[in-house]
């Protein structure tokens, strides 16, 4: 019932979605940028910032924050909430993934612990059923925290590190021919052999090739035309039914850009020797890769069969075939292109964000001067 926009100039405005009316502006929301917003129920919604604070605030009453967060020391980029136990999750440049109690929130704040470390972190998502928690890097790996306990808060090397390797479009995963990531973009520090040492593996890991709580994952996602001089990951999402993580991909050099569809392969591998990849290239396509430098956001609809994604000046409906089906009943066998099903332009300068509305055939976008777009497609 509530469209809420984060803006560089330390706003966030509120809008009535449906008659596209504006209903206020939080002028000093933050001290620098507004990065994202996060909506924890009906009222109560989180705010972060380049400020390196996280404030919390009720719909009932928008004139004060309900509290404000301290605890990075960077940038805050991303903030997740798993319903189940009602714990606030962020992420920063600063590495860190910070856990928040709000059930036991005052005007001073919430306790708080660091939960995770990385180098290079640009974003952080946690599974719809909150089973697993997906970090990207700048770097070009992507780190999976499988079977997630929250509650445990994990320190440098105590972590088990299941075998990782570069994901893959061919339908056989298990083969043991591929290498896994470098060590340089490696979350594990200098003192250790490289991410797939095997003294972080658990012993029931090894002996039933299953997951123990809180094992990390080290992936480097394959992207088309990027074999040899690797990428960046710039924006990560999930599909609503927990099938697929979406990403959003730039190369080194700068010069090319892709939206990546990667399916979960769920299980162990087939020995336990065999490199784990839970990750398989299923579908791709290339983007305008105008605005360079840039992060652009990209989402799933609500029911999962389509994505939003900011093409220059616009943005792409696409599909995963040309009649919008179910991931799951589209599944190459070798990646695909993703299939445009309607492009809509609207802006004067270039999109960085779009989402769907859950509850209404509508899609926003937002783009680089501040300009908000509300579309209601007819297909």
């Amino acid at each position: 019932s509530v469209l809420t926009v984060a803006c560089e100039q330390t706003e966030v405005l509120l809008f009535d979605p449906i008659s596209s009316k504006h209903i206020k502006t939080l002028s000093e929301a933050h001290e620098d940028c507004v990065n994202n917003i996060r909506f924890l129920d009906n009222r109560l919604f989180a705010t972060c910032s380049d400020d390196t604070t996280i404030a919390l605030w009720d719909l009932r009453k928008l004139n004060t924050k309900v509290c404000t967060l301290h605890g990075h020391t960077s940038w805050v980029k991303n903030i997740e909430y798993d319903t189940n136990t009602r714990l606030l999750v962020t992420s920063g440049f600063d590495g860190n993934v910070i856990i928040w109690d709000t059930n036991r929130c005052t005007e001073d704040g919430c306790p708080h612990k660091k939960f995770f470390h990385t180098r290079f972190l640009m974003r952080m998502r946690l599974t719809p059923d909150c089973s697993k928690m997906l970090i990207s890097t700048s770097s070009g790996y992507l780190l999976i925290l499988h079977d997630l306990d929250l509650n445990k808060s994990l320190e440098v090397g105590s972590y088990p590190i299941l075998r990782a390797r570069r994901t893959t479009s061919s339908s056989d995963i298990t083969s043991s021919g591929s290498s896994g990531p470098r060590a340089v973009g490696s979350p594990c520090h200098q003192n250790d052999s490289g991410p797939l040492s095997e003294k972080h593996m658990s012993r029931s890991s090894q002996r039933e090739g299953g997951s123990p709580r809180n094992s990390l994952e080290v992936l480097t996602p394959e992207v088309p035309g990027e074999r040899d001089r690797g990428n960046c990951i710039t924006s990560l999402q999930l599909h609503p039914k927990g099938w697929a993580t979406l990403l959003r991909c730039s190369s080194n050099t700068d010069d090319q850009e892709w939206t990546c569809v990667y399916e979960f392969q769920e299980g162990a591998p087939v020995r336990p020797v065999s490199p784990r990849c839970s990750l398989r290239l299923t579908h791709c396509i290339e983007e305008a890769n105008v605005g360079r430098g840039y992060i652009k956001e990209l989402c799933f609809s609500p029911d999962g069969r389509m994505i939003s994604s900011p093409h220059g000046f616009g943005i792409r409906l696409l599909g995963f075939d040309a009649h919008c089906s179910e991931l799951v009943d589209c599944l190459p066998k070798e990646a695909s292109p993703l299939k445009e099903i309607r492009s809509l332009y609207s802006h004067n300068d270039v999109v960085l964000t779009t989402k769907f509305s859950p509850t209404h055939c509508q899609i926003a976008s937002g783009c680089l001067s501040g300009r908000v777009s509300l579309y209601q497609p007819k297909f």
